[in-house]
């Protein structure tokens, strides 16, 4: 039932497990309740409208920003949608970040409880500003991706000032930093590097065409800055709190000292050149140890990050794909029904079976929409 007259009842036609479901399935995010409903990147058919709703009517098939904005606070006239005053009721986040952000479906408390897409019907609010029609030549398999992993790759790129001649390295090969390094190609980036220890996600970014670097055994610092003495112009961050890679950082995290690994954090600040943009998109909590400040300010770099603006950044995403010059779908490794998530939760979290990216139906889903 709507209990807003802003809101829009979804069907659910399609759905996803991102990287942060994960941690949220893990139980590593703060302030997860028992029956929480998980998913934050997904599409539907309309069922019901409430009656302020003005934009969108019965039957047509939307994708869903995962950040709920209300759209008329400072922060949405400033169309910054994911720093919404208004949808977020989370004390615990006001209090340990100093202000709120916004809301985000199928996300932990600390971003409002909101229930979320692996589900058969969704209620979204303030659906004129939440909703983005879907035009009949874009497919369910490239369109539900507008709802997080597309924006906010592209969003990674904006921020961290990738340009004509950038040279561009990227931490984390997951879907989000493949569709990023797939942006940087779009934006003109003269040298891309990407850095994982997936097989399979490295030569999947190999066959988009950019530089690899796997971990594994080689030291990421040094090796970047063998290929690029200088430093590179930007760095973009895909991976998040979970990888720490020093021992210090498994103790420290293993006996509750820190929430966030910094690893990564400490190479991307070596490895930028001064006067560079460091881009960070993969979820961090709250606290890290041993952060290289000295190096940070003395190098006059550039560090930001934060949730996409999606509803600022979708339309010219879907213009792309439309185009045919943005194509998601190299990501998709597996297609499932709802009821099989809970056995790719656990191949995703161990990396088995080429798990990447997975497009999802309800189970009783029927194409006669």
């Amino acid at each position: 039932m709507l209990s807003d007259s802003r809101d829009v009842l979804l069907r659910i036609i399609a759905t996803t497990v991102c990287g942060s479901d994960l941690h949220l399935y893990n139980n590593t995010i703060l302030d997860m309740h028992d029956g929480d409903i998980l998913g934050h990147e997904f599409m539907g058919i309309i069922e019901q409208i409430g009656d302020n709703v003005n934009k969108f009517h019965v039957g047509q098939r939307v994708v869903v920003a995962f950040n709920i904005a209300c759209g008329f606070c400072d922060y949405c006239r400033r169309e910054e949608y994911s720093l919404c005053e208004t949808t977020n009721p989370s004390k615990l986040q006001q209090k340990m970040y100093g202000q709120k952000t916004s809301a985000i479906f199928g996300y932990s408390h600390l971003t409002g409880g909101v229930p979320g897409g692996q589900a058969e019907y969704v209620r979204v609010p303030f659906a004129d500003i939440n909703c983005l029609l879907i035009p009949d030549d874009v497919p369910d398999n490239k369109a539900l991706y507008l709802s997080d992993i597309i924006p906010t790759s592209y969003h990674g790129c904006v921020i961290a000032n990738v340009k004509q001649g950038s040279t561009v390295a990227i931490w984390g090969l997951g879907p989000i930093g493949l569709l990023e390094a797939r942006w940087c190609q779009i934006l003109g980036a003269k040298r891309i590097i990407g850095i994982d220890c997936v097989e399979q996600r490295i030569q999947l970014a190999q066959q988009l065409g950019i530089e690899t670097i796997n971990f594994n055994g080689v030291d990421t610092t040094q090796r970047l800055l063998e290929m690029e003495p200088n430093g590179v112009d930007c760095c973009l961050e895909a991976a998040g709190f979970d990888y720490a890679k020093s021992l210090l950082h498994k103790v420290e995290r293993f006996l509750n000292l820190e929430t966030d690994a910094g690893d990564i954090l400490t190479e991307m600040i070596t490895c930028t050149r001064k006067a560079g943009t460091i881009s960070i998109i993969g979820v961090y909590n709250f606290t890290v140890n041993h952060f290289p400040i000295g190096p940070m300010m003395e190098k006059h770099l550039t560090i930001t990050g934060g949730q996409s603006f999606t509803q600022k950044h979708w339309k010219f995403c879907l213009d792309k794909i439309r185009s045919g010059e943005f194509d998601p779908t190299f990501v998709i490794s597996h297609n499932l029904t709802l009821s099989q998530l809970p056995h790719y939760y656990q191949q995703f979290d161990e990396k088995t079976d080429g798990a990447l990216k997975c497009f999802v139906r309800p189970d009783h889903f029927t194409s006669d929409n």
